[in-house]
């Protein structure tokens, strides 16, 4: 990853997908959690390119039973974030049909994670889907941490 100046500025972190009512409302979610814990500055946004209006009830399920709490966060579009000051973007589209916007930063990256919103089956299939990648999502925001504070 880029080294960042993170003493002397705030850093801008932009979580994009599609929709924005799952995997980036979760990485916001977990990123505003961890920058808590960092001597780091850091501004933390996410945004669709064909935003769905809503945060997915399921996303805001499994991060409350990891303690945090998504359910004030509202879906988003690029036009609703400063995008254009970015300094960290990660997409999170998955499937080949999603198209992530290209967003113009200092540094771009891309986690292929696919859209829990999408799965169909029982209660107990699509939470299941939904907690495995909102730990997908956990494992990567905290390896972003870590490369961002050296450690």
């Amino acid at each position: 990853m880029k080294k960042f100046d993170i003493v002397s500025k705030e850093i801008k972190i932009g979580f994009i997908c599609t929709g924005n009512s799952a995997r980036s409302q979760i990485a916001e979610g977990y990123a505003k959690h961890f920058a808590r814990f960092t001597n780091i500055k850091v501004e933390v946004f996410s945004a669709g390119s064909n935003p769905a209006g809503y945060v997915h009830p399921l996303a805001v399920k499994v991060m409350q039973e990891d303690f945090i709490d998504i359910s004030k966060q509202w879906s988003k579009s690029l036009e609703d974030i400063p995008y254009n000051e970015l300094d960290i973007v990660i997409t999170l589209c998955g499937d080949a049909a999603e198209s992530c916007p290209h967003v113009p930063s200092a540094y771009t990256e891309h986690w292929d994670i696919p859209d829990p919103a999408k799965i169909s089956g029982s209660e107990d299939e699509r939470i299941a889907f939904f907690r495995k990648v909102r730990d997908e999502i956990k494992k990567k925001v905290q390896e972003l941490f870590a490369s961002l504070s050296g450690s």
